[in-house]
């Protein structure tokens, strides 16, 4: 399996970074060289600090080469969720920064080319349009405007979708790629442990002022409880060769449901979303979705992603805990990981830099979250621990699941995930696993 990004990433430049060797100091230490990542770290050296990025892989290697990319503020049905929970300045703040992210997109493109393509941004639903009704009107309360329209070029009947104008699409990993070629990057750097500035690995030690972890999920198990706060999904993608051309970029209300966009003569069909480690639609949902709506297309790519979820689909931004001044996050992106990496690297860049953000408040990782989700984590992770017999996760120890569609096995706790011989593919497991 190989995305169409990492496929065409291959005849790219690609900067040659060394491995960390010895002990090195500097200001501000990013550790993760996704999208998250390595966005935090231009805008930090744009901004003059001294910036380093150590990542375990490659740059470009985790989940930022498995987006879809989408650069959009429309978040499926979000906005008149945050209203009714959290009011109506917090959903005018989150629409405003996931705007301008979309517009920082827009000016890197320029600068650096990577198949930005403006294009509207629909969120459909199959069975029941007075939730877009409530959406539109969330919209129109926001000061935008709220065209619910019809969509008769999709493959599924809908009962109409919800456009958001102007927003866009792109090579991800032309993007990150080019950034990266701008910046002071140790690969094959896996750090295993950070404490009081210091962040150590195998080869030597870092010591920075300030420390960003954009590792997805967060590497720190506790304090933090973030194995509390997030879940993680797998989703899957096929990219189609000769279907009909589709414009705009679309996803359907329910998280179980289909998304569309056109990469040049490709369209990418996602879906078959499901918890890590339980069983879902997968790959065969897509395929027979494909089959019944352009039989003579052929399959040129597939592949499956893993996202962050945060408990009420807002990610977590900012100090990674209280007392921890130097110490940062950013993840549970709820699959909505470029506008949300661009938002983190400005919201970290202003706390680093001056010692607070307009956004804070609205991104904070130690905002109170109690209900329903939290108490489902809780529940699962429970269960994990509980079960008898089966090879065990490294992160906490719950049990194994065999993902017998992409050969691993799953955490269906955390979301960790193996491969055939143990090796861990996703965190936040850090060592390999008996199976």
């Amino acid at each position: 399996m190989e995305s169409v990004w990492s496929a065409s990433a291959k005849e790219m430049q690609r900067k040659t970074c060394p491995a960390l060797q010895g002990n090195i100091k500097t200001d501000v230490l990013v550790i993760g060289g996704g999208m998250a990542g390595i966005l935090t770290a231009y805008r930090m050296q744009q901004a003059g600090a001294r910036c380093i990025v150590a990542e375990a892989k490659v740059v470009g290697s985790g989940i930022t080469q498995n987006t879809t990319a989408k650069v959009t503020a429309q978040h499926g049905l979000i906005y008149g969720d945050i209203i009714k929970k959290r009011g109506l300045d917090a959903a005018q703040m989150y629409l405003t920064s996931n705007q301008q992210a979309v517009a920082d997109f827009c000016t890197l493109a320029e600068q650096y080319p990577c198949n930005f393509e403006a294009q509207n941004a629909y969120v459909y639903t199959t069975d029941n349009r007075d939730k877009l009704e409530q959406e539109a009107q969330a919209y129109q309360n926001l000061g935008l405007a709220a065209d619910i329209v019809e969509c008769p070029s999709l493959p599924i009947p809908v009962e109409g979708a919800l456009c958001m104008h102007n927003q866009g699409q792109f090579h991800p990993l032309r993007l990150l790629l080019a950034l990266a070629e701008q910046l002071n990057i140790y690969e094959h750097t896996f750090v295993q442990h950070v404490e009081d500035g210091i962040a150590y690995t195998e080869a030597g030690r870092i010591h920075a002022d300030h420390i960003v972890l954009a590792t997805h999920y967060p590497m720190i198990n506790i304090p933090g409880l973030y194995f509390m706060k997030l879940y993680q999904h797998r989703s899957y993608v096929i990219a189609l060769d000769g279907t009909p051309r589709l414009e705009g970029m679309y996803v359907d209300a329910y998280p179980e449901g289909f998304s569309f966009r056109r990469y040049q003569n490709l369209l990418l069909v996602g879906g078959g979303s499901h918890k890590t480690g339980k069983q879902g639609g997968g790959f065969a949902s897509l395929r027979s979705l494909a089959k019944q709506a352009w039989p003579n297309a052929s399959e040129r790519y597939i592949w499956a992603t893993q996202d962050c979820m945060s408990l009420d689909n807002i990610p977590y931004i900012g100090r990674h805990r209280a007392g921890t001044g130097q110490l940062y996050v950013a993840t549970g992106m709820s699959k909505w990981g470029m506008t949300g990496s661009m938002v983190a690297s400005r919201l970290l860049c202003d706390l680093i830099l001056s010692g607070k953000s307009t956004l804070e408040a609205l991104y904070s990782p130690r905002r109170p979250m109690a209900g329903g989700q939290l108490a489902s984590n809780i529940g699962s992770a429970a269960a994990g621990l509980l079960s008898i017999g089966g090879p065990r996760c490294t992160h906490m120890g719950c049990k194994l699941h065999k993902n017998g569609e992409e050969g691993t096995w799953d955490c269906p706790c955390h979301g960790s995930r193996f491969d055939e011989e143990g090796h861990v593919i996703d965190g936040p497991a850090k060592k390999q696993a008996h199976v």
